[in-house]
């Protein structure tokens, strides 16, 4: 995991937010033309998705500046959990737009019509296309360095916008050489998708929101880091949780029963700045617990692995 400074992080939190804002915005406009000029109800599908990413988009932008704040006297843990409330917020507006849509398209199944001016609508929907997988470059990247849920739930709105974009041309092809239900049923095929997305985004807000511990490669990471200080002889008591960009870790570690206090603060220190290291993002927090060499079963023992993470 690639490691950046703060000011770099929030940089980049900023440019992903109001690029995908400026995108959401252009995609509207072109789509509510093109929907005019055809009608074609996977068209309408497209538009609407588009009007949910941009209704996330804002609500994004606000919710990353606001997370980036720094922690304060009511906040000593940061303001991190405000990108989950975002990610969860727009959850519920793409499911509400899938809803939205699958009535539209049931309609249009049991009453087909004709189109009018579907190159006009291919036309768009390149257009579109270009337009989100340029942005999809940009939250790609800033995922990548900034590990930020809220944007990598508005990059999985994009990329579904991008399915929906090319599903739509799919669609309108089909009923130009004489299908006039595959508009409709595309749209539904495209609904389905959106509310799987929906599920998949909200419930990785939620995990962040009920303090799910980190993957356990993570944590496994940790232990090992722990251990490989010479003077460490077990690891125990490992919690782990993430709020936004931030990771909060806490653990026991066992050392020499007789070491000196001043001693145990130095290793202790030691392992701290280790695991931060290794862990980007992370707020250690580090417990030392004399070791007992007399019982292997009693605290001193070399943990190597993290114990299996709870339900919650």
């Amino acid at each position: 995991m690639e490691t950046i400074d703060p000011q770099r992080r929030a940089r980049l939190l900023r440019l992903a937010t109001y690029w995908s804002v400026a995108t959401a915005a252009v995609l509207i406009v072109v789509k509510l033309i093109a929907w005019f000029e055809t009608g074609a109800v996977s068209l309408l599908a497209s538009l609407i998705d588009s009007l949910m990413d941009a209704a996330a988009s804002i609500m994004n932008l606000f919710a990353v500046r606001y997370a980036l704040r720094p922690a304060d006297e009511e906040h000593r843990f940061g303001h991190g959990k405000a990108e989950s409330l975002a990610a969860l917020a727009q959850a519920a507006f793409i499911t509400g737009s899938a809803v939205l849509l699958s009535f539209e398209a049931v309609n249009r199944l049991l009453n087909p019509e004709v189109l009018s001016n579907p190159i006009a609508g291919i036309w768009v929907m390149l257009f579109a296309i270009a337009a989100t997988l340029l942005l999809l470059g940009v939250q790609r990247h800033v995922v990548r360095l900034t590990h930020s849920v809220a944007i990598k739930a508005d990059s999985l709105h994009y990329l579904t916008d991008l399915l929906t974009n090319f599903a739509t041309i799919v669609a309108i092809g089909l009923v130009m050489i004489g299908w006039p239900r595959a508009d409709a049923i595309i749209a539904l095929i495209i609904a389905a998708y959106i509310l799987y997305s929906a599920l998949t985004i909200g419930l990785e807000a939620v995990n962040d929101l009920m303090d799910r511990e980190l993957p356990e490669d993570v944590q496994r990471r940790i232990v090992e880091v722990a251990l490989e200080h010479e003077r460490v002889r077990g690891v125990h008591e490992l919690r782990t949780r993430q709020s936004g960009p931030n990771r909060f870790i806490q653990l026991h570690v066992e050392l020499d029963g007789q070491m000196r206090l001043a001693e145990a603060h130095i290793i202790a220190d030691a392992v701290q700045a280790a695991i931060a290291a290794a862990v980007p993002g992370a707020d250690v927090l580090i417990h030392q617990d004399p070791g007992d060499d007399s019982n292997p079963d009693t605290p001193g023992t070399r943990e190597t692995a993290p114990p299996a993470p709870s339900a919650g």
